[in-house]
């Protein structure tokens, strides 16, 4: 195997372990919940810890690894998730596991940016749609199979088990990535920007708690206030560091690299289409499960619909980007999913099952289809030097997005129920069509945009 496949191997696995944590972890939280005898928010926080401890650790993945090497990093990344999620697995209280879970997604968060920099910059531009249609496969697939795989674990051993699965994988690709990466150790390293990582990490702390107080608003007053408090915050500290970003010759975060049309337009794709995917599905299984009364196990399975519906466009958009284009690929994956999502506005009780399986395929292929280009134009310009700070950019948006998609229309259905004029089943259609509508307005922008030479 060459050099650049063992490294694009590393990152794989990786990535996988990472997407199938976040989504075979939240099959379990129900179980989870039962034996530590909490309620539905705290137990959220198995889940958010884990994003928040990504998140906060990805802007410190550059400097991490031209001061210890990205063979170093990545493999001690890498260990840290295996021992972290095997003791997730043992923990005996719900705080011991959300600290855990913390500690696991701090390795996961390191190991994603560095891992992806490094494929990336061995695969060049033409030769990057190709391993795009990889990462991709593994970004739309895992979320499809691994909550079948978790509930068959919960069901037939236990939670913990669900944890305990990850741990020899992890130490595999640990001791995979010692082996296969090269030592590229830079002794003369810079200080990192410890300001703008205060401020960075802070802002995304008051954000995602924030989000995820104000997301469970119907407990009272006092919950809005505090989460809109957060979130206020948050966006002042984005301010102040913009401010930052401007008089500092290296910020951690480096603002001007959104100059580059291709990064920018790919982040706003990022959240017209995986961000409204991810509040839309919650929601979904909610109005399935409650309004329509499908079993958990049937709900489920319009996941797999959405994988084939996925793989089938990734598998397309890596034979036609170079053909095609980003621009005309990115207005056919917004038509696609849009109709998707508009189709769930004739799902009611009585209606015929296709209608739902024609929703989530062709969700699938619009999903596919827009994530993976966008996977693939965001870092299409930037040279080695950039690559690193592209990258972090790049994933702590694909973590954001997910958060802000739930968060958002969590909170958009919960307005409307609070309006007497409409029933539980209008709730959830007018939530569906602004969804609708936002991939309609971003289809418009990107066409109108003049500026857009992709």
């Amino acid at each position: 195997m060459s050099y650049r496949y063992k490294i694009a191997s590393v990152f794989l696995i990786g990535f996988f372990l990472d997407c199938i944590n976040i989504f075979m972890s939240a099959i379990a939280l129900p179980s989870i919940a039962s034996t530590f005898n909490t309620g539905t928010a705290n137990v959220a926080w198995v889940a958010n810890s884990y994003i928040l401890g990504m998140t906060l650790v990805i802007p410190m993945s550059t400097w991490l690894a031209s001061r210890y090497s990205s063979r170093n990093v990545l493999s001690f990344s890498m260990a840290l998730f295996g021992c972290s999620v095997f003791f997730c697995g043992l923990s005996t209280s719900l705080y011991e596991l959300i600290g855990w879970r913390f500690i696991q997604g701090i390795g996961g968060g390191l190991m994603i940016p560095i891992g992806q920099s490094l494929t990336f910059s061995l695969f060049q531009q033409k030769q990057r749609a190709k391993v795009s249609t990889f990462i991709m496969m593994v970004a739309l697939i895992a979320p499809a199979i691994s909550p079948t795989i978790g509930g068959l674990i919960v069901e037939h051993l236990s939670w913990h088990w669900v944890f305990f699965s990850s741990a020899p994988l992890s130490i595999i690709v640990s001791i995979l990535a010692w082996y296969w990466v090269d030592n590229d150790n830079k002794a003369d390293s810079e200080r990192p920007d410890i300001k703008g990582l205060f401020l960075v990490s802070t802002a995304l702390i008051a954000l995602l708690v924030g989000m995820s107080i104000y997301s469970n608003s119907q407990y009272g007053i006092k919950a809005e206030l505090i989460g809109t408090f957060a979130i206020v915050a948050a966006l002042i500290l984005v301010g102040i560091y913009i401010e930052h970003d401007k008089n500092h010759h290296d910020p951690i975060i480096n603002l001007s690299l959104f100059k580059n049309n291709k990064l920018t337009l790919s982040i706003i794709i990022y959240y017209a289409i995986p961000g409204v995917f991810t509040g839309i599905n919650l929601l979904n299984i909610f109005f399935l499960q409650d309004v329509l009364h499908f079993s958990a196990d049937k709900t489920g399975m319009f996941m797999i619909l959405y994988g084939i519906g996925a793989f089938i466009a990734i598998i397309a958009c890596g034979k036609t980007y170079n053909h095609i284009g980003p621009k005309k690929l990115f207005v056919i994956s917004l038509l696609i999913h849009s109709a998707g999502v508009a189709s769930l506005l004739w799902v009611h009780l009585g209606s015929p099952i296709y209608v739902i399986i024609l929703a989530y395929i062709l969700m699938g292929l619009g999903g596919g289809l827009g994530a993976n280009c966008a996977q693939t134009t965001a870092l299409m310009d930037f040279d080695e030097h950039q690559m690193l700070k592209g990258s972090v950019i790049w994933n702590i948006n694909r973590q954001i997005s997910f958060c802000v998609g739930a968060a958002f229309f969590t909170m958009l259905f919960n307005l409307f129920c609070m309006n007497a004029h409409f029933q539980n089943a209008d709730a959830y259609h007018l939530t569906y069509l602004i969804a609708v509508l936002i991939g309609i307005f971003t289809l418009i922008f990107i066409v109108k945009r003049k500026k857009v030479t992709l």
